[in-house]
């Protein structure tokens, strides 16, 4: 079990404005069960005493021990005589009609996101949020067909990368703060196959690694299938919890942990220059080797590029964190061309490991990927101009057709993390997937069964696709809603966290 612990303060700080009328100790209750369902209290985190919480909350003992009294008859709450009260998640506690499978922890839909398979599948896809080719792409594979005739002499595997490309993406980090060399750059089939990587070569079965909650699904199912255990630290609406953070990595120990700095996939949060200094400065207190996925970085939609934070390695001073990137959002996922940036002490680790699943990338892509590169300016502004125009249909269509829906939009990265207004994420994309539309549930972000009230809607597709999806959704919402098992999201005997009124898109 892991010895993961909140503070009487820490948890009344999440609590927030709780007390909504009604008798004190069901509402505090209600309040606590939502913070688990929204994965910001994770299964095993201990709570604190019922004296200790009482002083901090301002109430008396007895409200206390009558909320906790009510968890545990929910099965949100085990106890034992002579230790801790943990918490826990009971099978369907998510939206009334659905069931949790237990898929390794991830709860109901757990598992990887895959894109259809069909690429005429009429299907509006809401699951995978890639964009197409740029316009730039023939040409960028034209002339690396050019350049292809010195690579045609040699064996053709590329185990490190291809020079040109390794150079240019050390170029491309030493100009974002993060002086690097190409001796420290290991080019992949993609973001996943880096992750994959570190975690053969530094994560054992058992082992724990530490993810932000919500996180993305296939690194979940990576960590599984190692197989190991991820122990979730949840993220505050704002941004990261460092004291939360840091008390993990304490308490936990885990071999690794894997972090989305730049426009977090689901949430598309942007970490602070401040929080990554404290960050870095934690896993090298303790000994935490750090993987910070910067695949979306050049996504930046209301924040200037050269205004960005430096990337999470710059902060180190220990070689305590590796870098993974990819061209899979920004150019295009047909290229499947990757790149881990590692101290170069790590490098023959990683390229033994590799050695067992493949010899190195196509060189074809890896030549198409550094024109494109060389070309990034004016792709990436119109790559920028492109998703702000498609996120704005979205969160349009939203406001217009699903009020209820609480969402904001981010500075940046391919999607929005939706507040729904009962939790029903998993009824939802099953009945949307009759009516056309493909969702990746909430569920599927998180661990054992939290974020049934949210859903990841990625604004990719073009704006009128984008429309017709939410009016689909807007129509399987209501019915849903009609339905005599649903309950709106109250907790039995409860009431909604926030007043209805309240349930209006936050636009910002």
């Amino acid at each position: 079990m892991l010895d993961r612990s909140a503070t009487a303060n820490q948890l009344v700080d999440m609590l927030g404005s709780w007390h909504h009328g009604g008798p004190s100790y069901r509402a505090l209750a209600d309040r606590i069960r939502l913070l688990v369902l929204d994965g910001r209290l994770p299964p095993s985190t201990r709570l604190p005493s019922e004296r200790e919480f009482a002083r901090a909350l301002g109430a008396s003992r007895t409200t206390v021990a009558a909320a906790y009294g009510v968890l545990r008859e929910s099965g949100f709450l085990a106890s034992r005589r002579g230790a801790a009260s943990r918490i826990q998640v009971p099978p369907g506690a998510g939206a009334p009609g659905t069931t949790h499978r237990t898929n390794g922890g991830l709860g109901p839909g757990g598992g990887a996101i895959m894109p259809a398979a069909d690429p005429d599948d009429e299907a509006l896809d809401l699951c995978a949020a890639a964009l197409p080719a740029p316009p730039g792409m023939a040409a960028a594979v034209e002339a690396a067909t050019y350049a292809l005739p010195t690579y045609l002499r040699g064996h053709g595997y590329t185990p490190l990368g291809v020079p040109n490309l390794r150079e240019l993406l050390a170029h491309r980090y030493t100009e974002r703060g993060l002086p690097t060399t190409p001796d420290q750059i290991l080019v992949t089939g993609g973001s996943l196959q880096s992750f994959a990587l570190i975690l053969r070569a530094f994560v054992s079965p058992g082992d724990r690694v530490l993810v932000e909650h919500p996180t993305y699904p296939n690194v979940l199912e990576a960590i599984r299938q190692v197989p190991a255990r991820a122990v979730p630290v949840p993220l505050r609406p704002d941004g990261w919890d460092v004291a939360m953070f840091e008390a993990t990595l304490r308490q936990s120990a885990p071999r690794l942990a894997y972090l989305v700095p730049d426009f977090h996939n689901p949430t598309g949060l942007l970490m602070s220059a401040s929080t990554r200094e404290r960050v870095a400065a934690t896993a090298a207190r303790t000994r935490t080797l750090t993987v910070a996925d910067e695949t979306l970085v050049d996504l930046a939609l209301d924040v200037e590029p050269d205004s960005m934070p430096h990337p999470l390695a710059a902060y180190d001073r220990h070689d305590r964190v590796l870098l993974v990137g990819s061209t899979s959002k920004c150019y295009w996922g047909g290229l499947g061309v990757g790149w881990l940036r590692a101290p170069a002490s790590l490098v023959p680790t990683l390229l033994g490991v590799r050695a067992v699943t493949d010899l190195g990338t196509s060189i074809l892509s890896q030549l198409t990927a550094a024109e494109l590169m060389v070309r990034h300016g004016p792709i990436l502004t119109e790559r920028r101009s492109m998703v702000r125009s498609r996120r704005a249909a979205l969160a349009e269509a939203l406001a217009a057709h699903l009020p209820r829906w609480r969402f904001e939009l981010p500075p940046g990265g391919l999607s929005l993390w939706c507040e729904l207004d009962a939790p029903v994420s998993s009824t939802l994309a099953v009945l949307a997937g009759q009516q056309g539309v493909r969702l990746a549930e909430g569920p599927r972000f998180g661990t054992d069964g939290a974020f049934e009230r949210f859903l990841r809607l990625p604004y990719a597709l073009p704006e009128t696709d984008l429309a017709e999806a939410v009016v689909r959704l807007a129509d399987v919402s209501a019915t849903l809603a009609a339905r005599p098992d649903q309950r709106r999201g109250r907790p039995r005997g409860g009431r909604p966290h926030r007043p209805a009124a309240d349930l209006t898109p936050v636009v910002t």
